[in-house]
C-alpha cells in the first residue's frame, strides 16, 4: 500500500492550485467586484441620485465617452456627468472672464457719469457767470447757450451730430445777437446782421477764440465719446464671446478629462496639465482667433485714455467753454469792426451810450483762476479715472490665448505640471505624451483630444472680430481728433489733421513740451473767400449741413462784398461795453 500523501503524489496539481489562489484578486471576476463606494459618494455630493450607480465595478461595454474598461458608471451616469462637465466648463470660462466684464461695466459707468456731469457743470458754470455779470441781457439770449449744450450732450450720447457744425452755428447765432448789443449807437438791419454772420470767419469779430475753442472741444469730446463707446463695446464683446455652447466633440474631451477618472473609481486623480490644455484649446479655438484684434482694441483704449489725461483733457475742455465764450465777447467789445458790409446807420438819439445803457456797474467778463473752476465731477477726477482704467487694461492683453492656461492652472481642474506621472492621461493614471497644440482655430487640426473642423470658422466669432476692428478704428481716429462718422463732411473744417498738431497752454497746463500759440497775423478777408452760407434746418433733432442760398438770398443781393473795401476797411473802434 502506497502511503505517500496526495501532495507528494501530485506536486504539479498542488502548485497550480496555489498560483490560482494567489492570483485570484486580479481575475476578471475579482476586478468586477471592486467597490465603487468613493465614486457613489462623489456622485451623490454633486446632487445626483445613486439609484443607477453600481455598488461594484461592472463591465464597461456600454460606455460611449470613457474607456470601455471595468467601470463604476452606468450609461445614465455617463450622460449625466457629460452634461455636468459642460456646465463646469462654462462656469470656468465665466469665472475667469469676470474680471473683464466687471472692469468694462464699471469703468463705462464711471466714465459716463463723469463726462455727463462735466457737461452739466460746464453749463451751470456758464449760466452762473453770465447771469451774475449781465443779468437780463444774458437771460434774454440764454436759449443760444442752452442749444449749444443740448447738442453737446446729444453728440456725447451717440447722436448723429457734427461738432464742427454745432460750434459754427453757435458762433453765427451769437454774433447776430451780441453785435447789436455791443454797438447800441448804431441801427442794424436784419440784412446787415446776416452779412456780419455770413462773413464772421473773415471778419473774426470774436478774434481767434472760436477756432481755439473748436479745436479743444472737438478733440476732447471726440475722445471722450470714443472711450465711452469703446468701454461699452468691450463689455458687449466679452458678454458675447463667453456665452458659449460646447460642441459635442468638446463635451467628449471635457468628459474624458474630468469624469472618466471618477468612472474608473479614481475620483481624486486630476487630469494631466497638458491634457487639460489640449481640451481647452480645442473647446476655445474660436475665442483664440480674437487675440490679434483684441490686443489692438486694448492698445487703442489705453492710448485714448492717455490722450484724455493729456492734450485732449475733457475736464479742461468742458470748463473752458464759458471762459472762452466770455473772452470772445470781450474781444468783440474792445475790437468791434465793420468791414465789407457797409457803414451802419447811427441810431436816433443814441450817438453815445449812457452808463445806464452800458450796463451801469456790471462787471466785465474775465477769465477765472483754476481754483474757481469746477474741475471734478461724479465724486472723482479725470486723472484718477484714467489711472485706474490703465491699471486694469494692462492685464487684458493676451486674454483669449491665455484663457486655457488660466483655467488649467486651477488645481481643482487639472493636476500641477510637476505631477506628470500620477495624473489622468485620458486612459489611466500616467504621463500624458501628446504635444500641446498652438492657439486659434487653424492650430487645432491635429488636436488629439477635441476634433475641430478648421474649415468652418465660427460666424459669431467673425462678427466679433469685425466689431473689434470697427471700434478700434474709431479709437485710433479719436487719437488724432477725428470722428469717423464725420470725417468726410468735416475734412475742410479743421477738425482733423490740420488742427491735430495745435497745442495751447489752456488745453494742457503743465503737461509736456507744448508751447503756447504764437501770435499769428490777422487774416485778410480778401485772402479767404467767404464760405457759402448754410441753411440751418431741423430734421427731428439732427442738424443738417445742406448748403443753400434761400435764407440769405436777399442779403447777398443787396450787399456787395468786394475785395476793395476789405483791403481798405472802414474801422470803428468802440469802447468796451458793460464795464
Amino acid at each position: 500500500m502506497d502511503t505517500r500523501s496526495s501532495s507528494s503524489r501530485y506536486p504539479l496539481l498542488v502548485f497550480l492550485c496555489a498560483v490560482c489562489s494567489l492570483s485570484g484578486s486580479r481575475s476578471p471576476v475579482a476586478s468586477a467586484g471592486r467597490s465603487c463606494a468613493d465614486t457613489r459618494q462623489v456622485y451623490a455630493e454633486k446632487g445626483y441620485s445613486t439609484g443607477t450607480a453600481p455598488v461594484t465595478q461592472i463591465s464597461g461595454e456600454h460606455l460611449r465617452l470613457c474607456p470601455q474598461d471595468y467601470t463604476c458608471c452606468s450609461s445614465q451616469m455617463e450622460e449625466t456627468l457629460a452634461l455636468q462637465s459642460e456646465r463646469d466648463f462654462l462656469k470656468a470660462v465665466e469665472e475667469n472672464s469676470q474680471f473683464l466684464l466687471t472692469t468694462f461695466t464699471q469703468r463705462h459707468r464711471r466714465f459716463d457719469e463723469f463726462f455727463r456731469e462735466l457737461i452739466e457743470l460746464s453749463e451751470k458754470s456758464m449760466n452762473q457767470m453770465f447771469t451774475k455779470t449781465y443779468g437780463r441781457l444774458f437771460t434774454q439770449n440764454a436759449h443760444v447757450f442752452q442749444e449749444l449744450f443740448v447738442e453737446l450732450r446729444r453728440y456725447y450720447s451717440g447722436g448723429s451730430v457734427s461738432l464742427s457744425e454745432v460750434l459754427s452755428d453757435f458762433w453765427s447765432r451769437l454774433v447776430e445777437r451780441v453785435f447789436s448789443l455791443v454797438n447800441p449807437q448804431y441801427q442794424f438791419s436784419e440784412d446787415y446782421l446776416e452779412c456780419v454772420s455770413k462773413h464772421a470767419e473773415q471778419l473774426q469779430p470774436f478774434g481767434d477764440v472760436p477756432r481755439r475753442l473748436r479745436v479743444q472741444v472737438m478733440r476732447a469730446f471726440i475722445a471722450a465719446r470714443a472711450l465711452s463707446q469703446g468701454l461699452a463695446t468691450g463689455r458687449d464683446i466679452v458678454n458675447k464671446a463667453t456665452k458659449l455652447t460646447a460642441e459635442s466633440e468638446c463635451v467628449r474631451g471635457l468628459m474624458r478629462q474630468w469624469y472618466c477618472p471618477l468612472c474608473r473609481g479614481m475620483p481624486s486623480v486630476r487630469p494631466c496639465h497638458s491634457l487639460c490644455l489640449n481640451v481647452m484649446k480645442g473647446c476655445l479655438a474660436n475665442q483664440g482667433d480674437l487675440e490679434t484684434e483684441w490686443n489692438n482694441f486694448i492698445d487703442a483704449l489705453y492710448q485714448v485714455s492717455e490722450k484724455l489725461e493729456g492734450p485732449f483733457n475733457m475736464e479742461l475742455a468742458a470748463d473752458s467753454i464759458s471762459v472762452k465764450v466770455s473772452e470772445a465777447i470781450m474781444h468783440m467789445q474792445e475790437n468791434s469792426v465793420f468791414q465789407g458790409c457797409g457803414s451802419p446807420r447811427p441810431a436816433p438819439g443814441r450817438s453815445k451810450r449812457s452808463p445806464k445803457e452800458s450796463g451801469g456797474n456790471r462787471r466785465p467778463f474775465r477769465t477765472y483762476t483754476p481754483e474757481e473752476k469746477p474741475t471734478t465731477a461724479a465724486g472723482t477726477n479725470l486723472d484718477r479715472l484714467v489711472t485706474e482704467l490703465k491699471e486694469r487694461l494692462r492685464p487684458m492683453r493676451g486674454f483669449w490665448v491665455s484663457l486655457p492656461h488660466t483655467i488649467c492652472n486651477d488645481e481643482r481642474i487639472a493636476a500641477d505640471v510637476t505631477n506628470e506621472d500620477r495624473c489622468w492621461n485620458g486612459q489611466t493614471r500616467g504621463r500624458y505624451l501628446p504635444d500641446v497644440m498652438g492657439d486659434g482655430l487653424a492650430s487645432q487640426i491635429n488636436n488629439p483630444e477635441v476634433e475641430v473642423d478648421i474649415s468652418r470658422p465660427d460666424v459669431r466669432t467673425r462678427q466679433l472680430i469685425m466689431e473689434l476692428r470697427v471700434v478700434t478704428n474709431k479709437l485710433k481716429n479719436a487719437q488724432t481728433g477725428q470722428d469717423m462718422d464725420f470725417m468726410d463732411s468735416e475734412e475742410g473744417s479743421g477738425s482733423g489733421g490740420g488742427d491735430e498738431g495745435e497745442r495751447y497752454n489752456d488745453d494742457w497746463p503743465g503737461h509736456g513740451p507744448y508751447s503756447p500759440p504764437y501770435n499769428k497775423p490777422p487774416r485778410s478777408p480778401a485772402s479767404n473767400p467767404a464760405k457759402p452760407p448754410r441753411v440751418r434746418e431741423r430734421n427731428g433733432s439732427k442738424w443738417n449741413k445742406n448748403n443753400g442760398q434761400g435764407r440769405i438770398k436777399s442779403a447777398t443781393s443787396k450787399l456787395s462784398f468786394s475785395p476793395v473795401p476789405l483791403l481798405l476797411p472802414f474801422m470803428v473802434t468802440v469802447a468796451p461795453m458793460w464795464r
